[in-house]
Order: structure tokens, then sequence, then C-alpha cells
């Protein structure tokens, strides 16, 4: 795979996992996935804690609503000032918004408006954050390292996934809405200053690049001149990923594949517990093991630095992660599901690093804040509209046939990276020594 046009290209070769400035943006990174962790326990909990279950639930879901529907307007943000600008803004922002609804639930106790406006802009936020964080590890490194640096980065989301919630319970159980509020807010602000110190490279936009970028990587699409509207930028970003070879395929994988499984994962295993009997602790063993199958994968593409025919693992860790998801259906134990659902999370971590990784050292760099976008839109936007659908179809049919067709979905998105002679040859770059 030829190496983009990069200003980080250009730096001595150095391991990701052991370069200072990789590691501080890694450290806040953490931080900000830790704040999410607290911040939507201490959100549910102060709901629950004054509000009906039906007003609770819409808590919840506010916050998805501007992150759905902001979501793609927050890819051409990031791409017209820079991901690093907006990622510092976004998290500070989120700092003070968060902090100031702690002070107010320490003087008041929480209503619903008051939850549904906090959940409604640190959504809007959110919208800002995702597709930006998204575009920062190509600025990082050179594009030999970036196997390692999403290896990295799902090593920091699955902490911030297991430590969060426990970290927010307890300040929760310590000093209530208040404190739990409080505790994400600081946490949000220990990343800030973290990122100020990251340095990144500059990127090129693509009238200003040398004309060497491939068919594979830009497929004739140009960002336009500085003046264009930021729908006219949307445009372009689409334009490009549609006709990028490479990432386009991998982007449609990944979205059906998101659809396929976000039902199984996250309403399904509490339907299949609950149907089989296992109860709340066998669905916290199962859950647990995801994820730590999951992080098994993210360390060992860090650990690795490179896979060969990574275009080709690539496709065929989806089918079988997927396949693995939906056998757990047919498990007659929750030992026997825990397991299955490690392995699931095992092979789906290879296949999520990898997939990243070729999207971002195929996309062009002036145009990654969009292209992150519309990954984040699905897993965050789209996926969840498919919730109701499994649970209906479950009530209809029981756990066990729809977690088949889910997982036959995902397969299904297998396919279009499948019969894409440049997916099933795509390489990452080696890095020196490999």
């Amino acid at each position: 795979m030829t190496t983009t046009t990069t200003a980080t290209a250009t730096r001595a070769a150095r391991p990701a996992h052991r370069d200072a400035n990789v590691l501080r943006w890694l450290a806040a990174y953490t931080a900000s996935t830790l704040g999410d962790g607290v911040y939507f326990l201490a959100l549910g909990f102060a709901a629950a804690k004054s509000l009906p279950p039906a007003e609770v639930g819409m808590v919840m879901a506010a916050g998805s609503v501007p992150r759905a529907a902001l979501m793609l307007g927050g890819g051409v943000i990031a791409d017209r000032f820079g991901p690093r600008r907006v990622v510092i803004g976004s998290d500070a922002v989120r700092c003070v918004l968060i902090l100031a609804a702690a002070a107010t639930l320490a003087l008041s106790s929480p209503g619903l408006w008051l939850l549904i406006a906090v959940a409604l802009a640190f959504g809007v936020v959110d919208a800002l954050f995702l597709p930006a964080v998204g575009a920062l590890p190509p600025r990082l490194a050179g594009p030999d390292q970036m196997m390692r640096l999403q290896g990295l980065r799902a090593l920091a989301m699955r902490f911030g996934n297991i430590a969060g919630p426990p970290a927010g319970g307890l300040a929760m159980g310590l000093g209530g809405p208040s404190a739990a509020f409080a505790t994400a807010g600081v946490l949000f602000a220990a990343s800030v200053p973290l990122l100020v110190t990251t340095r990144i490279g500059a990127l090129p936009r693509p009238d200003a690049a040398d004309g060497a970028v491939d068919g594979a990587r830009d497929g004739g699409a140009g960002a336009g001149p500085r003046s264009a509207t930021a729908w006219q930028e949307l445009r372009d970003g689409l334009r490009h990923l549609r006709s990028n070879r490479l990432a386009g395929p991998l982007v449609v994988s990944g979205a059906l594949c998101e659809l396929g499984l976000a039902g199984p994962l996250n309403v399904g295993m509490v339907l299949l517990c609950q149907e089989r009997g296992w109860g709340s602790t066998g669905y916290g063993w199962i859950i647990a093991a995801f994820g730590v199958g999951s992080a098994g994968g993210a360390l060992l593409l860090t650990v690795r630095g490179w896979l060969p025919r990574a275009g080709a693992v690539s496709i065929g860790t989806l089918f079988v992660s997927s396949s693995a998801l939906g056998l757990a259906a047919l498990a007659g134990s929750p030992t026997v599901a825990a397991a299955v659902t490690l392995f699931a999370g095992l092979v789906g971590g290879v296949c999520g690093g990898l997939t990243i990784a070729l999207i971002q050292s195929a996309v062009h760099p002036a145009y990654l804040g969009r292209v992150s976008a519309v990954m984040s839109l699905t897993g965050f936007g789209l996926a969840p509209l498919a919730y109701p659908v499994f649970g209906a179809a479950v009530a209809a049919w029981g756990p066990t046939p729809v977690f088949l067709v889910s997982a036959g979905v995902a397969c299904l998105g297998g396919v279009p990276s499948l019969a894409s002679p440049t997916v099933r040859r795509a390489e990452l770059d080696r890095p020196p020594g490999r």
C-alpha cells in the first residue's frame, strides 16, 4: 500500500506505544472515555432516583437525537478547523456542562426537563467530539503505526467501559448524583491539558496535494476551495468515500455488521439470560467475557504492530466473529455462552482494529473527519434504531432464531469487502523491522 502524503510520515520511525506524544493522547482519550462511562451512569441513576421508568427512558434516549442528527456536520467541522481544536473544545465544553449540572443537582433535586436538557446538550457536543477524535490517530504517527494506534485506542475504550461505571457508582454512593456528575466533569477536565500538549502533524488538503494519491485512496474527489459551504464539503466527503475503492466497501461492511450485531449485544443478551433463567449474574459474566475478548484483540494488534494480508484478515475475522456471536444463543449454560462471546470479542477486536486502520490509511487526510463521522453515525445513531425491532422479534419468535438471523445480517456485511479485489489485497504499511 502506498504511503499517504502526510507530515507524520516523514518522522523518524518510532513504535506508537513508546512515543511519549502518543501516550499523552492515549491518557487524554482514556480520561475522556472514563468520563463518558461515569456520565452515562450518573445520568441514568439521577433520572431513576426521581422519575418513573417511561421518563427515565426519555432522558437516556434524548442525547442520541442530536448525536445522530448532527454527526455528519461534526465531521465537516473537524475537517475544516482541525480535529485537535475540535476535540479540545469539545472536552472543555463537556467539562463545563457536566460541572454546571453537578452544581445544579447539589442545590435541587433532578427533574425531567433539567436532565433532558443536559442529555441534549451533551449529545450536541458528542456530535462534534466523535468525528474529531476518530480523525486524530493518523496525525499522531506514520501510516506504519496505524494498527498499533487503533489497538491502543481500543484498549482505552475497553478500560473506560469497564472502569467508568464502577467509578460512577462509587461516586453516586458517596455523594449522590451531584458527586457522580462532578467526577465525570473532573475526568473531562483532566483530558484537556493532555490534549493541549499533544503535538500533531499537519495534513494537506486535497487541493494542496501533489497528485500522488492513488485511485484506491482518492478516486478523483476533491474538497474544493476553502470558501465552499458546509453542505458542499459534506457532499465532497461522501463522494470521496463512495469513490474510494478500499475505504468505501470497508465502511459499508462495518455499517451492516454493526446493524446486525447491535441488537444481540445490547438487547439480546439481556433477553437471552432472562429466557434461559441465567439471571443478571450470567449476563454479567457473558458481557464481561466479550469485553475481555475485545481487549485481548486490541492488545494483540498493539503488540504485533502489523499483520500480513490485512484486508483478507479483516474480511475473515468479520465472518468468524459475527457467526460466533450468533451461535452464543445455542449455548446450554452461561459458562458456554461466556466462552463463545469471549472468542467472538477476541476475533471482533482484531477485525475492528484492522478495519479502522485500513480505512484511515486509505482516506485522504483532508476527509478523515467526515469519514469518521459516517462511521460513528452507524454505531451511535442508526444501530440503536434496531433495538425495538430486535426486541419485538425476540418476543415473537424467541432469542435463538433472532440471534442467528442477526448474525446472518452481520455476515452479509462482509460481502461488499469480499467482492472488492482492492480490499482482499489490501496491506498496511509495514513498520521497520517487521
